[in-house]
């Protein structure tokens, strides 16, 4: 874990009436889940970015040993993946037994030979899961349904799914799942695209007399605005919870997380976050709504989420943007995603840049009420209170650019901006816009490998 994921990780534990605190083993921490990963070279090596990681694993299950609840949040972009529209239909149900998730294509305007071959994945994996002995419960369904497994993809856009590679991976890689924390690595591994490095959390907690456990992974690294980024969440926890709780519980964790992140201002079409709750843990489901489980899977999901923006492409720098005094929140929020996504504001975090102009004519053309002469705009270290103005009541200050200059040149600092206009707020996790980011996504028309989708 960085070291300032760390900090923030102790400072939002100390806060907690009821502390949780974290484990190893990310999503196969809680009871009865298992996964495993394997390759079966579905993006095809050497046609496109990412191949010179040669053959990582891309294909993943997630298992749990008995239905569980589950719920799941997904892209809101109007061309969403073939995998997002079974998935979301899944997700609408009470119970799921498994997740299966792919790399290196994203099965995303594919029409309806993609939304056939996504219900196949489905239907494989059923059948693989089925035939195993150890799911074989004779207080449990006789047979795992195509419907209780929901499919996640990320890849390349607008490339048919190779399917015979896709049944050799499911085949094999049923059979591997195990409650492991090296599995669980692997998986969160298998998931990477772009990623630099994997992405997995994991806490406990107690639920009543019982200790619950909450696991995650997620990948992205670019195409990142949600709702959602480019990216995939997990979710795994052995607490008894209601369905229907768990989705409430989901979209809220995820409007304070997933929802609150931007690397580029691009939205994809196939951002997926799913959890699964399947109540080994033994705690009363009328106790959750008295625990800190809201608070434990809120920790999670931003947890997740700061490690996306941290891993943005090409990313040197990693802004949290405090935006308070909108007349409400959607303003607040209007305001801050003008900051965060302006290509000006952004190539001058790069530099180190205290620019607080760029600000200024981003806040003006956002949907929020604004009027500059009353606008604050300061800078701060990570997790102190105390604020360098930059420009205040409408006025620059007279505070050193070199003042300002070593705050802003720092790999982290956080921006504050108050409008005075209200009590609406926001916080939004930013990163700067790097030459990187433009060599690593301008394609090469030499190679035409790295164009398309």
């Amino acid at each position: 874990m960085h070291e300032s994921d760390a900090r923030l990780s102790r400072d939002c534990w100390a806060d907690l009436k009821n502390p949780f605190r974290q484990v190893a083993g990310s999503i196969c921490a809680p009871r009865g889940f298992k996964c495993a990963a394997v390759f079966c070279d579905i993006k095809k090596l050497g046609t496109g970015k990412g191949s010179e990681k040669g053959q990582k694993r891309d294909l993943a299950l997630i298992v749990s040993d008995t239905p569980a609840a589950v719920a799941g949040v997904f892209t809101t972009n109007q061309v969403c993946a073939a995998p997002v529209k079974i998935s979301r239909q899944h997700a609408r149900k009470e119970l799921a037994r498994a997740i299966v998730v792919n790399s290196g294509n994203a099965n995303a305007c594919t029409g309806q030979q993609g939304l056939r071959d996504t219900q196949t994945m489905t239907q494989l994996v059923a059948s693989a899961l089925d035939k195993l002995d150890r799911f074989k419960q004779s207080s449990l369904p006789a047979r795992i349904s195509a419907e209780d497994v929901l499919v996640c993809s990320t890849g390349r856009i607008g490339v048919s799914m190779p399917m015979k590679n896709i049944e050799r991976g499911i085949r094999a890689c049923a059979p591997r799942i195990a409650r492991s924390t090296s599995n669980a690595r692997q998986v969160a591994e298998a998931i990477m695209t772009t990623d630099t490095h994997r992405k997995e959390i994991a806490v406990e907690l107690k639920v009543g007399k019982s200790t619950v456990r909450m696991g995650g992974i997620c990948k992205g690294a670019g195409m990142i605005q949600p709702g959602m980024a480019t990216m995939l969440g997990f979710i795994t926890t052995d607490a008894a919870i209601e369905p229907r709780a768990l989705k409430r519980a989901l979209k809220i964790a995820t409007g304070k997380s997933f929802n609150r992140i931007t690397v580029d201002g691009d939205m994809s079409t196939n951002d997926s976050v799913i959890a699964l709750a399947n109540g080994l843990a033994g705690n009363s489901k009328s106790e959750i709504r008295r625990s800190q489980f809201q608070n434990a899977l809120n920790f999670v999901c931003l947890e997740l989420a700061k490690m996306i923006v941290r891993d943005g492409e090409g990313t040197s720098r990693f802004i949290a943007l405090h935006l308070r005094g909108a007349r409400n929140d959607g303003e607040a929020e209007a305001a801050a995603r003008a900051i965060a996504n302006s290509s000006l504001v952004r190539a001058s975090w790069c530099g180190g840049d205290p620019n607080w102009g760029r600000i200024l004519c981003a806040l003006g053309y956002s949907k929020a009420d604004v009027d500059e002469t009353i606008v604050d705009v300061g800078y701060a270290r990570p997790g102190t209170r105390k604020i360098v103005f930059a420009f205040r009541r409408g006025r620059p200050t007279n505070v050193a650019l070199k003042t300002l200059a070593k705050i802003t040149a720092a790999p982290d600092f956080d921006l504050h901006v108050d409008l005075h206009r209200g009590r609406g707020e926001f916080v939004l996790y930013a990163a700067d816009l790097t030459e990187n980011y433009v060599a690593f996504n301008k394609g090469d028309i030499t190679d035409p490998a790295t164009l398309g989708g």
